[in-house]
């Protein structure tokens, strides 16, 4: 059953809660919201099966977490920090793709965060390249073109990515949501500079870079980026493909480290 929470700024935030135990919210990358993504929504429920409090949200102007305005990167911690604060207190967090940059960022800058997984970080390009790319995204934003934004936060992703997204009869929703991009992209680019300027060297906690093991070869190399950057951080391989991972195994993998996140 849906619940709402309340963020700092006032933005209300649309939640799913599940199980008993130590906490883990998802953070979900670019696009997808709970009605929309059936795969996150049974992990978090295998995962709770398993003994851990699980929060699956909607990022801010995404499903039922309306917002307005600009939903840039700080706003997008407060309600991530909402999440947190349902799930108990303190939560390890998992992200999705650009959600292990949100998620990244949210340890990063003191938020309760026991923990990370991270699935498939996009972070195999140079920090000048991803703020090249950012820039003229936001620019495109700015100017409110938005299915202009939406092409160019696809441009680096595989051509059938966006071929298949502009054929779609979602295709007009999904340029809807692009100012939620906007915290997106600007923790890539957070990322990206911190994982070149020693930026990550003070997350002293516990962290697993996972990806599919049916995945493109970008996703091993970003994944070896995070472990060398970030003390202690392990990486593994996972039944999974096309960036997605398969529930099951990936229910099993999470509620392990929460539990051991939780043991320390």
């Amino acid at each position: 059953m849906t619940e709402f929470t309340t963020t700092t700024r006032g933005d209300r935030v649309a939640f799913d809660r599940s199980g008993d135990g130590p906490g883990l919210v998802f953070i979900a990358g670019a696009g997808p919201f709970r009605a929309g993504d059936p795969i996150t929504t049974e992990t978090a429920e295998r995962a709770a099966a398993l003994g851990v409090t699980t929060v699956v949200f909607d990022r801010l102007g995404r499903g039922e977490s309306e917002a307005v305005g600009d939903l840039d990167l700080d706003r997008e911690l407060e309600a991530v920090r909402a999440a947190i604060e349902a799930a108990g207190g303190s939560a390890v967090l998992c992200g999705h793709s650009s959600g292990c940059s949100i998620a990244l960022r949210a340890a990063a800058a003191g938020l309760p965060v026991t923990g990370l997984v991270l699935w498939e970080a996009p972070l195999s390009e140079t920090a000048a390249d991803t703020a090249e790319w950012n820039a003229e995204f936001a620019s495109r934003l700015d100017a409110g073109d938005h299915e202009g934004a939406q092409v160019q936060y696809m441009r680096d992703m595989p051509p059938e990515f966006l071929e298949g997204a502009k054929a779609s009869p979602a295709w007009p929703a999904i340029v809807a949501q692009v100012p939620s991009l906007r915290a997106d992209g600007e923790s890539l680019v957070w990322a990206s500079a911190a994982l070149e300027n020693d930026g990550l060297a003070d997350i002293r906690m516990p962290v697993l870079t996972v990806y599919g093991t049916q995945t493109f070869p970008q996703m091993p190399l970003a994944s070896a980026r995070l472990v060398a950057a970030i003390p202690g951080a392990t990486e593994k391989a996972v039944p999974g493909a096309m960036h997605s991972w398969e529930p099951e195994p990936m229910a099993a993998e999470l509620a392990a480290f929460v539990r051991s996140v939780a043991t320390r």
